[in-house]
């Protein structure tokens, strides 16, 4: 299968009308999605092929609908986070070139007030058109496994956003490997907590195209009532889940399984931030017959490289593993002296893999930079992925992330992992969260914590136990919620200028 498509065309003629996708308006099976995707793109046909089109639409089937009518057309789609500020939105436009724009009656305002030619398209136009079977037959025969599927803008908290570019085949190989390795199929029902301009999206929106899943997209309100976010999970059957662990850390934080359990959940996967084995505990402890993994990976393998299914107890303070490489995906580790580490030796993490995206859109020079040549091949061309991630590998050869490597500093000599603190100061009891950040202007670490007010001497103790002093944080700062980022991941730059302006 050469494209995603036809994945999705074989679930379609296996389970046409089951119930495919579920949001809070409208249930929508295989058969129904397909009708409005093939609809969708001939509208797009006249705008040329192997062209961005921007999804300015709410996650929704409606949304769906458009990022699969990219694809049927032979373009690549990009899913904009309406709710971002505009400067993001029009820096995405600029590096698209000239995109095709797809609204809906919320998100049609808002996508004509930038001030260009790029086309908008209504979404309730483009569902209307009767789809022409030869046009787009045409395309078909002209597609191949290298054409762009779609392009994902990292989050930008270190900057301006990069487009990754991800094509069939990555797409095809990765989905390959997940839905073998976790099994899922047509009796899965995903409770889908990420957005769909996060990379974690691909896991169970495309596992759903593949094996006739249900994917439920699940209101962001009930993060905020713990309960009904149980009953919802109970109402929907909802069996899977994939969440970051901000959101998993939620019901654990309020202790909402001493009142009510979900009934039918037998995975639980995570990825995209350190989860804290204190949270984790409590789920595990919680719930019997379920399934624990850590996935790990970044935007730029399509999701995820390695992986660890949860096999033995660890305590609140310990650093859960992110595993071993998934199938077909190869990482390595170098030290900075580009010898490859033995067990016990930090190192930068380098993936080789068919999961590897093409590059950044309309940025060669960030595309360089981390898509580079293997160091261990001087042989033939060989592009492997640069992740700036510092992992080392325990004695059960388990891979261990300590931390990005922009969360690593170097101070008196000393070469200072900031996951380590927030490791430390996570088992605290009490602590609902907490982040750590380096200024470089008063050469402070600044760790900043969810809880009471009377635990601030509590939690630098806590850091003193278990970080040599040389990692002990100048400030410990209580807040009452850590910000986060469109992804749900917590915001570091913006704990840095509350750093700042409280200072």
């Amino acid at each position: 299968m050469q494209t995603i498509l036809s994945v999705f065309e074989k679930t379609c003629k296996d389970f046409p009308n089951k119930t495919a996708f579920v949001d809070r308006e409208r249930e929508s099976s295989f058969a129904e999605t397909a009708v409005h995707a093939k609809r969708i793109a001939s509208g797009l046909l006249g705008y040329g092929k192997q062209r961005a089109i921007a999804v300015m639409i709410d996650k929704s089937c409606n949304c769906i609908d458009c990022m699969l009518g990219a694809l049927y057309a032979n373009d690549y789609y990009v899913v904009v986070d309406v709710k971002s500020p505009k400067e993001r939105i029009e820096s995405i436009l600029n590096t698209l070139k000239n995109p095709v724009i797809i609204a809906d009656e919320k998100s049609e305002e808002l996508a004509k007030e930038f001030k260009y030619d790029y086309p908008v398209l209504s979404y309730n136009a483009l569902v209307s058109i009767e789809f022409d079977v030869d046009a787009l037959q045409k395309v078909r025969e002209e597609m191949i496994d290298l054409d762009i599927a779609y392009i994902l803008f990292t989050s930008g908290s270190t900057g301006s956003p990069k487009g990754t570019v991800i094509n069939h085949r990555s797409l095809i190989s990765y989905v390959d490997w997940v839905t073998e390795e976790f099994g899922f199929d047509e009796n899965t029902v995903f409770g889908s907590q990420t957005p769909l301009y996060f990379s974690m999206s691909v896991t169970d929106f495309y596992s759903t195209l593949k094996c006739g899943c249900t994917y439920n997209i699940i209101p962001k309100t009930l993060f905020s009532f713990p309960i009904n976010m149980v009953n919802y999970l109970n109402d929907n059957r909802i069996n899977t889940i994939y969440w970051v662990p901000t959101a998993l850390s939620i019901l654990s934080n309020w202790k909402v399984f001493d009142v009510e359990k979900p009934k039918y959940l037998h995975t639980v996967l995570f990825a995209g931030e350190v989860m804290p084995m204190k949270q984790l505990n409590y789920w595990m402890n919680s719930l019997d017959n379920v399934k624990f993994a850590n996935l790990f990976g970044p935007t730029e393998a399509t999701d995820i490289c390695t992986f660890y299914v949860v096999d033995r107890e660890f305590s609140d303070t310990d650093s859960l593993p992110i595993g071993r490489h998934c199938n077909n995906c190869n990482v390595f580790i170098l030290k900075d002296d580009g010898t490859e580490a033995t067990a016990g030796e930090e190192g930068e993490l380098y993936i080789r893999s068919s999961f590897v995206a093409s590059g950044y859109y309309n940025n060669p020079e960030k595309t360089n930079e981390s898509f580079v040549q293997n160091p261990l091949n001087p042989y033939y061309p060989e592009t492997v992925y640069k992740t700036g991630d510092l992992v080392k590998m325990n004695e059960r050869g388990e891979i261990l992330y300590i931390s990005r490597t922009d969360f690593q500093i170097k101070r008196s000599g000393y070469r200072i992992e900031l996951g380590e603190i927030e490791a430390a100061a996570n088992g605290l009891v009490g602590i609902k969260g907490c982040a750590c950040i380096y200024d470089k202007d008063s050469e402070s670490i600044v760790l900043f914590y969810e809880g009471k007010k009377s635990d601030i001497d509590a939690v630098y103790e806590q850091v003193k136990k278990n970080v040599p002093v040389y990692m002990y944080p100048e400030k410990v700062l209580r807040i009452k919620e850590l910000p986060k980022n469109a992804n749900g991941k917590i915001d570091r730059l913006k704990l840095l200028e509350i750093f700042k302006s409280n200072d």
